[in-house]
């Protein structure tokens, strides 16, 4: 069962998650970021996961420590329940509109942690989009995928073609993931082993 458990205690967080790739979307997530809660049920919603989590953090600070450890934890459960990655996919991509927001995620279950994030140029996409009408900023969702992203030792390219909503550009952006998680984290039966020419990953 390609399942994982995860659970972080430190003087600033207490997170518990547990994930099955090969689940139906079910999700339960309680972050007490609302807007991080939303965008983590987009993505085990439209990655077709079993995503189940629960997190108090050290949030009368601010939300920085519990978003960057939720994206470690999230991380680190992909990492446990990929185990050897024998059979995988690998690769996965996928573009997701909303509305006038268009997101591009290409992803490498490749063992070499790397997020790069790039916004078109020329168009009217903001690195700090507006209408957020929550204190989740565009730099809080970076800081989240660039800790998913070390601890799920994946390479994440994030493209964002359009945009200019706060909103609709998150979620453009992890419905994308989830996506392109699903199609990376898929077992092809004409994979034997690790699909990588080294043999390793």
């Amino acid at each position: 069962m390609r399942r994982a458990a995860v659970a972080r205690n430190t003087k600033e967080t207490t997170i518990r998650a547990s994930l099955n790739l090969d689940g139906k979307g079910k999700t339960l997530v309680k972050t007490g970021i609302p807007f991080l809660d939303h965008m983590l049920t987009l993505l085990g919603t439209h990655g077709v996961f079993d995503l189940t989590v629960h997190a108090k953090g050290d949030l009368d600070v601010d939300l920085h420590h519990t978003n960057e450890d939720l994206g470690l934890v999230l991380g680190q459960a992909f990492d446990e329940a990929l185990g050897a990655r024998r059979g995988i996919a690998r690769f996965g991509v996928s573009y997701v509109p909303m509305e006038e927001a268009l997101a591009r995620v290409v992803l490498d279950f490749s063992g070499r942690p790397k997020i790069v994030v790039r916004h078109a140029r020329g168009s009217k996409v903001a690195k700090h989009p507006t209408g957020s009408r929550s204190a989740y900023q565009w730099g809080d969702a970076e800081h989240f995928l660039e800790s998913f992203a070390r601890t799920s030792k994946t390479t994440i390219h994030v493209d964002i073609f359009a945009g200019g909503d706060f909103h609709h550009t998150c979620e453009a952006v992890f419905k994308a993931l989830g996506r392109a998680l699903e199609q990376a984290t898929r077992l092809n039966r004409r994979v034997k082993g690790v699909p990588s020419s080294k043999g390793r990953l």
